[in-house]
């Protein structure tokens, strides 16, 4: 029997919970691994919560919210890659044709529509997409602060790399809230030699 439109939006939804059975490198408060379901959720909260007062002029923050919603779900087909770890070859190749067969699950606008918004998350070139670029780099690091460092010392991650890597995704898409991450993140490994 082929299959209309709501059957192709709801087999595009059974894919997408799938997201929920990908591991995170990031530890909840209690120590297991986060989910990538549970990270986007988390994300779209966080948008929510500080785009009001936070996000730069200009950002549409129901935009940064759809993205944040969409924009690990290539994970199911490539897995999580921590940002302080090795990053596969072909990666971003591997990412995009996950892109194109999870998103062309879904009716021809509509998948070509979120295509289109999670490919410009990726490039992070509009101030939405810097936006939402940025709490996807705030949040690990904030969990990461809030278990005690978390996986940093899995990874041999010291200040310089987090202010590296995180740093400036965060100042350029949120840069009023850059200055506390920043604060938070040396006293934190200030705490650790002292």
């Amino acid at each position: 029997m082929p299959m209309d439109a709501t059957d192709a939006r709801l087999a595009f939804l059974s894919e997408a919970a799938r997201l929920r059975e990908v591991e995170r490198a990031s530890r909840t408060g209690s120590g297991r691994r986060e989910n990538s379901a549970e990270h986007s959720w988390h994300l779209a909260l966080y948008a929510m919560a500080l785009g009001e007062e936070e996000a730069p002029d200009g950002v549409n923050v129901d935009r940064a919210i759809r993205m944040l919603l969409i924009h690990d779900l290539v994970e199911i087909d490539v897995g999580d890659v921590p940002l302080h770890g090795a990053r596969p070859e072909n990666h971003d190749a591997a990412e995009d044709a996950a892109a194109e067969r999870i998103f062309g699950l879904l009716p021809g606008a509509q998948g070509e529509a979120l295509l289109a918004l999670w490919r410009e998350f990726e490039a992070a070139r509009t101030p939405d997409a810097r936006f939402a670029k940025a709490l996807d780099r705030l949040q690990p690091v904030l969990l990461n602060l809030e278990t005690g460092g978390g996986t940093w010392p899995d990874f041999n991650v010291g200040e310089a790399e987090v202010l590296a890597r995180c740093g400036p995704p965060i100042e350029t898409g949120a840069p009023a809230l850059w200055p506390r991450v920043r604060d938070r993140v040396k006293a934190h490994f200030t705490a650790l030699v002292g």
